[in-house]
């Protein structure tokens, strides 16, 4: 099992996709922040207009704006490097030599979810610490108890965006698609908004991570936030399930 971990964290480090994403999501953050940080600061109306509670130059409108972004494109950014590492072997025809390996599948697909977890948890942090200096650079000063607690729970929506991701290594896995998997991330992101805008509130599990870190925790209920994380977990189980029925001839 440990070498199965070493071998996808080195496919995961050493690909193109994940580096691409890692630089995406938290490089990507902190540059629109910083846009919209100068844009607000230098009185564009259109650009105050349209970011709503970001707009106010403060940690309280940046970690509002953060935890917009993190919505969706957290989603989106793990859940195509989730397409990339079970999709691919399929894609690439690399399965069929996995049956030779004395490891068994459903322990490979573990492998890969260990990994991506430690990934995904390394990514929440990075992303947490580049908005905390586009703070600092900013001039909002030191953090109050408020504002760290803010940052927790930014932190928090990074983990359980990567944990509602999981999904589609499983679509990935039953369709053996690559572009059945990348479509489905984008499917994830496109239920979540349109229940949250649907007023579903905290009983939708994809967007209940979103709504309890912009709501600083009091619009969703440790319950209702408890589904996402049992959404996580069943969808790793049915990965490894999935993968510990694959068969070459299918």
């Amino acid at each position: 099992m440990t070498a199965a971990i070493r071998v996808e964290a080195i496919k995961l480090t050493r690909s193109l996709v994940g580096v691409t994403a890692t630089l995406a999501i938290v490089l990507g953050m902190v540059a629109v922040l910083g846009g919209i940080t100068a844009g607000v600061a230098g009185g564009n109306t259109e650009l105050i207009a349209q970011a709503g509670p970001a707009a106010v130059l403060d940690w309280h409108g940046l970690l509002a704006g953060a935890s917009q972004i993190t919505a969706v494109a957290g989603i989106l950014g793990f859940g195509i490097v989730l397409a990339w590492m079970f999709g691919r072997e399929f894609a690439d025809g690399t399965i069929s030599g996995l049956f030779a390996l004395p490891v068994s599948l459903s322990r490979i697909a573990l492998a890969k979810l260990v990994v991506y977890v430690v990934w995904a948890t390394a990514v929440s942090i990075a992303l947490v610490l580049g908005v905390l200096a586009v703070g600092l650079v900013a001039g909002y000063g030191p953090p109050g108890d408020g504002t760290w607690a803010a940052l927790g729970r930014l932190g928090a929506l990074g983990a359980l965006s990567s944990g509602i991701a999981i999904p589609v290594a499983w679509i990935a896995t039953v369709t053996r698609s690559l572009l059945a998997a990348v479509g489905s991330t984008i499917a994830l992101v496109v239920v979540a908004q349109v229940g949250a805008l649907a007023g579903a509130g905290g009983w939708m599990p994809l967007a209940a991570p979103a709504l309890w870190a912009m709501s600083e925790g009091e619009a969703v209920t440790a319950p209702q936030l408890a589904v996402s994380g049992i959404i996580a977990v069943a969808s790793a189980a049915l990965t490894c399930a999935a993968w510990r029925r694959l068969q070459l001839d299918r």
